[in-house]
């Protein structure tokens, strides 16, 4: 099969090349990848971000068929379409397995950085934890919703927002731009969108958001908010940038929560006076569980959600990673294995 592994060459992050496929175990199945978007954690793993794993097959945004199982198998049939997701499987019998926060397993596996991932023609998935894509979801859509669609929308129900309350998002791209969707199209509230790129604000309009924010062009994004609706009472920062974290914590009303999501290699400063006098809560959001991917794939086949997706071929990957660096990139690229 071919599949786009992590590089030992300092040349290039990906390799693109054919590999062997393995016979499955107890528990497992067989997909036949049709789809796998590419994540900004690709491009950490590929990087070296949380260690390095030369010879890794990348991707956890996989939307496939189930082309086998083990004899085991109950949970899956052959001809299922599934998705491969960052959270690749747990140990099951831990405090956070048996509580509802599965992802935060000390033993939990990650596709396409501790397992091989969805990022090739086929792709071994432990089959209780490859959760079903519904009818009428388009596949290319669903990928998105594997990973950046489930992230957002647990960040937003840990924000605890309720209706008609404003949510400022910092980060309008393929993360922001579907948080903004779920903010304003499932939990019904008001929606600030704060970016440095032009066009990601206008598609962040297009999508729903209320006010937008070019933090690039304005001083004080913070203040603004402050001004203009009295604060946001929660805030998602998507964003990869160590100012965006710090500007949430400066854009929210008393009492309200920052749920922190994106990756940057920086760390956030706190004002700890400000969290204390003002009952500020920072929180972190990881993924999000097999039960809440149910629930994210629920309303984009319902098209209440609508990812924004664009295919592109396997052997694009070292470009699509480029073109993610340089900020350019609209919505998703989403890796189509039939090319």
């Amino acid at each position: 099969m071919r599949a786009a592994v992590v590089s030992s060459s300092k040349d290039k992050l990906i390799d693109v090349k054919e590999m062997p496929v393995r016979a499955l175990e107890s528990g497992e199945a067989l997909v036949d990848v049709e789809y796998c978007g590419v994540c900004h954690t690709d491009l950490h793993v590929a990087k070296g971000d949380f260690g390095a794993v030369p010879g890794r097959v990348i991707g956890h945004e996989g939307v496939g068929v189930v082309k086998e199982i083990a004899a085991d198998v109950t949970s899956l049939k052959v001809g299922d379409r599934v998705s491969i997701a960052w959270f690749f499987e747990g140990c099951g019998t831990c405090e956070y397995c048996v509580t509802g926060r599965e992802t935060f397993c000390r033993s939990a596996k990650n596709a396409g950085f501790s397992v091989d991932g969805a990022m090739a023609e086929q792709c071994i998935v432990a089959a209780d934890y490859a959760v079903k894509v519904p009818e009428g979801l388009d596949p290319q859509q669903a990928t998105s919703i594997t990973c950046a669609g489930v992230t957002t929308y647990k960040a937003i129900k840990v924000a605890a927002v309720n209706p008609g309350e404003w949510m400022v998002i910092f980060g309008a791209g393929g993360l922001g731009n579907l948080a903004i969707q779920y903010a304003k199209r499932v939990f019904n509230a008001k929606v600030i969108a704060v970016d440095v790129n032009d066009d990601k604000l206008e598609l962040a309009k297009e999508v729903g958001a209320d006010l937008i924010y070019n933090a690039a062009k304005l001083d004080n994004v913070d203040q603004l908010i402050q001004k203009e609706v009295g604060g946001a009472h929660s805030a998602v920062v998507t964003a990869v940038s160590k100012a965006a974290f710090n500007q949430a914590v400066n854009s929210v009303r008393p009492t309200a929560k920052v749920v922190n999501v994106g990756l940057p290699p920086e760390k956030m400063d706190l004002d700890i006076i400000k969290s204390v006098l003002d009952g500020i809560e920072v929180i972190g959001s990881l993924v999000g569980t097999r039960k809440d991917l149910e629930e994210a794939f629920m309303f984009g086949a319902e098209g209440i959600v609508v990812p924004i997706v664009q295919p592109r071929k396997l052997e694009e990957i070292n470009e699509i990673f480029q073109e993610m660096e340089d900020g350019t990139i609209q919505g998703r690229m989403v890796i189509d294995m039939s090319l």
